[in-house]
């Protein structure tokens, strides 16, 4: 009786697998855990940790973008153009110049657009599906398109492709960036892979970066597609968390000039996460032969978007150092809730051998591995103790996650009270989904 007594209170006593534990003792566990976790029902709680959005806090922070026009101030751009007006399909020079410098590109080789650079990616999909690209089939006159996915990643990527019935191929992320040898046999033997998604820095969720090696070997890549773009979604480019401790990513454009495949990559980033969601500014980035082919749909869809945010942007941060000094407050408000999540998810399951973690230095997301065949029922064991996260499974394609064992853990928006709370939750039904998984049960 005195191990069980022990094991009782497991976790303040002791740190060990939870597979070295005899039968009699996951079952004491498993009582314990079970009060724990009515206890924690009854707390009546009601968080959410689903997206990845900003926090009130972090909203704040760009409140000085709202006064910076007013009525009585020039609206015009530096090439002369009346922001109020039509026209200037590419974008004000002033917005370029400050996107190209977020995203260490030329200002030549960009396009601004309007909020959302998810909006870009699909135009850029739904554009190569009607009228090909450069020059190329129309996608939707082939008979099968595919498109690789690095999982676990973004469910919005996925779900453009879906939505166009093309065949989403996963690829798994490693530490480094995801499984270049198997990118570089499946693209150069298939022309029907006509691209493949990337969130190359901070990736979402893992919060992985890729590596020299990585982006180097994509700038290289023979696809057998000649109409073949890699989607680099730069969204958490200058979204760091540390000033000194920071991840560096070869910029893919130059290195693919370097590598003579100048047109391989669509490179995406907004500033939705930097001022407003929903009131920021999007931009592509490419080749001049891609631009030149985007502008020909471009132009008969707009005339030009919203000049007057862009040129708030400018007016506003001034320059990329503006932009930069900035972001430490959005770090400031973001570092303290990741610290704590990741703290409390080694203090709770380190060395249990049940779960592991990623810990990143940027981005938004934190990803979350429990024991194989128990992430959905850790969700919904969380749900129904008021605490809801990201569906299991929402990081592969079809939100199907073959082995069911990834969570992607949202820290931004909730206060770091609530935070605590829910990663203590989470931490609690981890553990019980083992035991029950190590039962048998």
């Amino acid at each position: 009786m005195k191990k069980l007594a022990i094991i009782s209170s497991y976790k303040e006593n002791i740190k060990m697998p939870y597979a070295d534990l005899t039968k009699e003792e996951l079952l004491e566990l498993k009582k314990s855990l079970k009060a724990e976790y009515k206890a924690m029902q009854n707390r009546d709680l009601k968080l959410d940790m689903s997206r990845g959005k900003p926090s009130q806090e972090q909203l704040d922070i760009s409140m000085g973008l709202m006064d910076v026009l007013t009525s009585d101030k020039d609206l015009m751009s530096e090439n002369g153009s009346d922001c109020r007006n039509y026209g200037v399909l590419d974008g004000i020079p002033e917005a370029k110049g400050l996107m190209g410098d977020m995203m260490e590109v030329p200002a030549d080789n960009l396009i601004i657009y309007g909020n959302s650079s998810l909006n870009v990616m699909y135009d850029c999909i739904s554009r190569s599906y009607t009228h090909g690209v450069m020059g190329s089939t129309p996608w939707c006159k082939l008979d099968k398109i595919k498109f690789l996915c690095i999982v676990p990643g973004y469910d919005r990527h996925f779900a453009i492709t879906e939505y166009f019935g093309f065949e989403n191929v996963c690829v798994p992320m490693l530490e480094s960036g995801p499984d270049m040898d198997m990118i570089e046999e499946l693209v150069q033997n298939d022309d029907s892979i006509k691209g493949i998604w990337c969130v190359p820095k901070y990736s979402n969720p893992t919060g992985n970066s890729y590596s020299d090696e990585v982006v180097r070997r994509f700038a290289r890549l023979k696809p057998a597609a000649k109409d073949f773009r890699i989607y680099w979604d730069n969204a958490y480019t200058i979204h760091h968390l540390y000033d000194l401790d920071q991840d560096h990513l070869i910029e893919i454009l130059a290195e693919c000039k370097r590598a003579g495949n100048p047109d391989l990559v669509y490179k995406f980033a907004s500033t939705s996460k930097v001022t407003f969601p929903g009131s920021g500014i999007a931009a592509l980035a490419t080749s001049h032969n891609n631009l030149e082919d985007i502008k020909k749909q471009l132009k008969m869809q707009t005339i030009g978007h919203d000049k007057v945010n862009q040129l708030r942007h400018v007016r506003y941060f001034k320059d990329i150092h503006g932009m930069v000094e900035h972001m430490k407050k959005h770090a400031d408000s973001l570092r303290p809730k990741f610290e704590m999540v990741l703290d409390t998810l080694e203090s709770e399951l380190g060395g249990l051998g049940i779960a592991n973690w990623t810990k990143p230095k940027g981005g938004y997301f934190i990803s979350f591995d429990t024991m194989e065949g128990c992430a959905k029922e850790v969700v919904l064991k969380c749900k129904k103790a008021g605490v809801v996260l990201t569906g299991a499974g929402a990081t592969f394609p079809g939100g199907k996650d073959p082995h069911d064992k990834n969570i992607r853990i949202a820290p931004s928006f909730p206060p770091v009270a609530d935070l605590e709370i829910a990663a203590n939750l989470l931490c609690l039904c981890t553990k019980m989904a083992a035991v029950d998984k190590l039962l048998g049960e």
